[in-house]
């Protein structure tokens, strides 16, 4: 897996640190929307519709902070909107990597070249380019031309700079196994240092509904094909095998929504990055008040095809320091090459 020793480390202790006072929920990665602007709209996002409400309401550089230190959390993913549309998202990302959290700053990377020279390497800072496709199939779910050209680029840049570089694929019912395997050989070539995947959330919100996944057995049946091809490349996810073994049907587990909590201009969403019942005002009142039974698979009509990391990965990763052995393997069969 493409997760950093170090990463791997720190998450590690901040895990043994919680069992160890016996703490029952506690998060591992805050989901940050600092503002909905977006340069972009994309096909199946959810996002998009609410910056329609709200087109000038971003978070300060308190807020963003603050949300981090709030959660307590080891890894912070920056989301939006698009983040390199705020104004201070460097230095939003300066100080949350000067407290050593790690950053994931996820782009379209249209406005990168414009911006990096505010940006400094860091291990403890990940630029995660969105694509969704080659380059038709990208530009098609992006909606317009030119996007995935300009993503290229912009992750050359990145690694001769010398970055850290991820991307995150979204996976639609008109792809296919075969196109989703010749984009990670793609992006294998670029030279990234880790994919992220997963399957689109049926968006309530979003503008075309008609192309999510069908249910869990479809999309176990695409990634356990995905993962059939991929068997002798050279394929770096930047997931827990676990997790992977979790897509392809290999195992099954809740989910764990407070795992990866969600702070945005309207406060902290109930109950996490996909759903939104309201919300709480602080990280706190998130945890206490929301009522957690009533979601997940097999409880909430609204999760019953869900299968995205943002839930099911915080479970993994628990799992895999709860049980070390489980994970070996997971890891002998996911690790591509």
């Amino acid at each position: 897996m493409s997760i950093s020793a170090r990463q791997k480390m720190y998450i590690g202790y901040y895990i043994f640190h919680q069992l160890l006072f016996r703490k029952r929920k506690y998060s591992l990665v805050l989901m940050l929307e600092p503002l909905y602007r977006c340069n972009l709209k994309c096909r199946g996002c959810g996002k998009i519709q609410l910056a329609d409400k709200v087109p000038d309401a971003r978070l300060t550089v308190e807020e963003c902070t603050g949300a981090a230190e709030e959660a307590n959390v080891p890894v912070v993913s920056i989301t939006g909107g698009e983040p390199l549309l705020h104004p201070d998202i460097p230095e939003v990302v300066a100080r949350l990597t000067g407290r050593r959290r790690f950053v994931y700053l996820c782009t379209n990377a249209l406005l990168l070249e414009k911006r990096i020279e505010e940006f400094s390497p860091s291990p403890f800072l990940t630029f995660s380019i969105h694509l969704d496709g080659l380059e038709d199939r990208h530009d098609e779910l992006a909606g317009r031309k030119g996007i995935f050209a300009g993503a290229v680029n912009a992750i050359g840049m990145l690694l001769r700079r010398g970055f850290r570089v991820t991307t995150n694929t979204t996976l639609f019912r008109d792809d296919t196994p075969e196109n989703a395997a010749s984009l990670f050989d793609f992006l294998t070539a670029l030279g990234v240092d880790g994919m992220t995947v997963a399957p689109a959330f049926n968006y309530e919100t979003a503008p075309d509904r008609s192309h999510f996944l069908e249910d869990r057995e479809a999309t176990r049946n695409f990634f356990r094909r995905v993962f059939e091809i991929g068997r002798d490349r050279d394929w770096q996810f930047n997931h827990s095998s676990i997790y992977l073994d979790f897509l392809a049907g290999g195992r099954d587990f809740p989910c764990t929504p407070w795992g990866n909590p969600t702070r945005n201009v309207f406060g902290w969403q109930k109950p996490c990055y996909l759903l939104n019942d309201g919300y709480a005002d602080s990280y706190e009142e998130l945890l206490r008040d929301t009522d957690w039974e009533t979601y997940g698979v097999g409880r909430n009509p609204k999760c019953g095809s869900c299968m995205v990391h943002c839930g099911f990965e915080p479970t993994a990763v628990m799992e895999s320091l709860r049980n070390p052995f489980r994970v070996f393997g997971s890891a002998r069969h996911y690790q591509f090459r």
